[in-house]
């Protein structure tokens, strides 16, 4: 590998990208990104970073490339497409995907990687915008130790807990685990409060009093306020964990495991969808209820 420099490209600028990248802009780095709508990127151009025009070009440029997109079917066209990363990327580049995907997928990239010089990272993130904005991402990575130590600067200016989780697939393992145990738990932080309210509570009075006790938890801390107040605007879109949702029951069917709480979170919100809430932040949960 080469010598770790300081140019990072950066694919994708959604609710969480865009922050990203302009922490990494404020941290000093020379940041070139693309995204396939390229308003989205003007807010981090202002900042300072440098359009590309494909994938390619970025490619071309970068010593560390990070993606951030949506779903599977978009990692592998930007990876494995005509003009992906693994076709125009060069010896020493060091590929760093922060979409929550399949395992066997980051497996595929960091083989082909490989092959052609280069190391790849599978680390999907936890924290949604405010993580994001914030810098105070929970980062699960998986990879080669050498490539993880390589570019760990790069993700501490992006979260306050990373953890190196072992080989390639393992960080989207990992991020299985995260999901899961948030999809219940955003059934009981929304139950709860819909119970307070129902019963003649103040649902903000209960909050104070059950958020610092055992029922804790980031959803109820974070985002049981957006519930109260009406707002669902995405910190992280419904459409984007049913995506994740799937994935991690795919996993556990092929590993023999029942899910029964991640199933009925997936169904909730699947219904949600459905009726027109897919881009609400997953905080939208509370208009199942009310």
């Amino acid at each position: 590998m080469t010598q770790l420099k300081k140019t990072i490209g950066f694919i994708g600028l959604g609710v969480m990208g865009k922050s990203m990248a302009g922490n990494l802009l404020k941290a000093g780095y020379e940041v070139r990104v693309y995204t396939r709508t390229k308003e989205k990127a003007d807010e981090v151009i202002s900042q300072g970073a440098t359009w590309d025009a494909a994938p390619k070009e970025i490619a071309r440029k970068a010593d560390v490339i990070i993606s951030m997109v949506g779903y599977p079917r978009d990692v592998e066209e930007i990876y494995f497409g005509e003009d992906g990363l693994i076709e125009h990327g060069r010896e020493g580049t060091y590929l760093i995907d922060m979409t929550t995907s399949t395992p066997s997928l980051a497996m595929e990239i960091a083989e082909k990687a490989k092959k052609k010089g280069m190391a790849a990272l599978d680390a999907p993130v936890s924290g949604g915008d405010i993580g994001a904005r914030d810098a105070k991402l929970t980062i699960m990575v998986g990879g080669e130790s050498a490539a993880f130590e390589a570019v760990k600067p790069i993700f501490d200016q992006l979260g306050s807990n990373v953890v190196h989780q072992g080989p390639a697939g393992s960080g989207q393992h990992t991020k299985m685990c995260n999901q899961i145990a948030i999809a219940s738990n955003m059934i009981g932080v929304t139950e709860a409060i819909s119970y307070a309210k129902k019963a003649g509570l103040d649902p903000e009075r209960v909050l104070q009093s059950i958020s610092s006790g055992s029922a804790g938890s980031w959803s109820l801390s974070n985002l049981v306020p957006r519930m109260v107040k009406g707002d669902f605007e995405p910190g992280f879109y419904i459409k984007h964990f049913i995506k994740d949702m799937k994935i991690a029951l795919d996993e556990a069917e092929r590993m023999g495991m029942d899910a029964p709480g991640l199933s009925l979170s997936k169904s909730l919100y699947e219904d949600l969808a459905e009726a027109g809430e897919e881009n609400s932040g997953t905080q939208a949960l509370y208009k199942h209820y009310n």
